[in-house]
């Protein structure tokens, strides 16, 4: 009766034996007592015995009903035909049963008559007396039939509005990557040719095996949303040894990241943008170039990465203004993987130079 759709007829027989085993034992307890209360004391075995059994027949007709419930639903658009149907098996329904229970009782007396009763007063009397309960017994089963088929409805609506949410936020991803990787393609093309023009042939192949060697990456990880922190920072390296022969010594960059913290997920490509960023915004513009510093930590069940350049800034060089497609690139990934969860601030440090400071919640792969 609160079975699936699926055909699990067992698992729906088990239902329906365990509720009108319960249902049955209530109703011939019920009996029992009442019986007691009025000061009938005849032996009680018999009559609670054939008040359990009496309800065989709707047990063994509740999946018919609950089927026909699917096939002929009373809902607003009930048409007459199905209105019939119903109408018809039930009155059948409560024939059978009262068959059966006039059967037990000509062959039990259950109720201890001093004159042995007839089939026919028997079945003519429960007839009358049990029409409201089976009407009322019809209509649960339907009710219960309607409502577990109303969850169900809802659980698969869920399932698949959020299949297709993870869908949607896959493709938003995968389109937040594809700005990236063409746009750090286009600068590092440009550093290639500007050692090309420079005659600094050694330089410019090392650059192009790096490059290679950072899209193979690229390539190998592109269907993954998150990887975990030692992978990024490896993934981070390929990106430095290409910038480190661009720059050569006036990139000074250093990493410091726990090794606890390296089995944290964070999302693809996190830190290669904001690396870029410092680069582009903090270094290249110096003759004299700069550091870059990326660090890690955890507090509590939040955890924090920080990329810092020393490029001096004034009060007219709002970081503001540093936000180019890399950051804002990165907090729509961070909107769309983590909601509220997380956080991305770009602000200047009072001893000089920018900080990008990136919150996700902490959870190890």
């Amino acid at each position: 009766m609160i079975e699936t759709h699926t055909g699990m007829r067992p698992t729906r027989w088990r239902w329906i034996a365990a509720i009108w085993l319960a249902g049955g034992l209530f109703d011939a307890s019920q009996t029992v007592l009442v019986m007691h209360a009025e000061g009938r004391h005849h032996p009680w075995p018999p009559l609670f015995a054939t008040e359990l059994v009496s309800w065989l027949p709707w047990a063994l007709a509740t999946s018919f009903i609950v089927d026909l419930a699917r096939r002929y639903p009373l809902n607003r658009a009930v048409n007459l035909r199905g209105a019939a149907v119903h109408l018809a098996v039930f009155i059948c329904l409560s024939v059978i049963t009262e068959l059966w229970s006039a059967s037990l009782q000509v062959l039990f007396n259950p109720w201890g008559n001093r004159q042995w009763p007839t089939f026919v007063n028997s079945f003519s009397t429960t007839l009358i007396f049990q029409a409201l309960t089976f009407l009322i017994a019809y209509m649960l089963i339907l009710t219960a039939t309607y409502l577990v088929d109303a969850r169900e409805r809802i659980a698969r609506q869920a399932s698949e509005t959020a299949q297709l949410n993870e869908e949607l936020s896959k493709a938003q991803l995968a389109a937040l990557r594809s700005q990236i990787e063409p746009h750090f393609l286009y600068n590092t093309l440009n550093s290639i040719a500007g050692l090309v023009r420079d005659q600094r042939s050694d330089q410019a192949v090392s650059m192009i095996v790096g490059l290679s060697e950072f899209l193979r990456r690229a390539s190998e990880d592109s269907s993954r949303a998150l990887v975990t922190l030692a992978e990024e920072v490896e993934y981070l390296q390929r990106y430095l040894d290409i910038q480190t022969v661009r720059f050569e010594e006036r990139l000074q960059i250093s990493v410091d990241i726990p090794a606890e913290l390296l089995q944290a997920r964070v999302p693809n490509l996190l830190l290669q943008p904001l690396v870029e960023n410092a680069i582009k915004h903090g270094i290249a513009k110096r003759l004299a170039g700069g550091n870059v510093r990326v660090a890690g930590m955890r507090r509590d069940d939040k955890l924090f990465l920080s990329v810092y350049n020393d490029a001096p800034t004034s009060a007219a060089d709002s970081p503001a203004t540093h936000t180019g497609i890399g950051l804002d690139n990165l907090r729509t990934r961070l909107q769309i993987l983590y909601g509220g969860e997380s956080g991305l601030q770009l602000r200047r440090v009072e001893t000089g130079g920018v900080e990008v400071v990136v919150t996700l919640p902490f959870m190890e792969a």
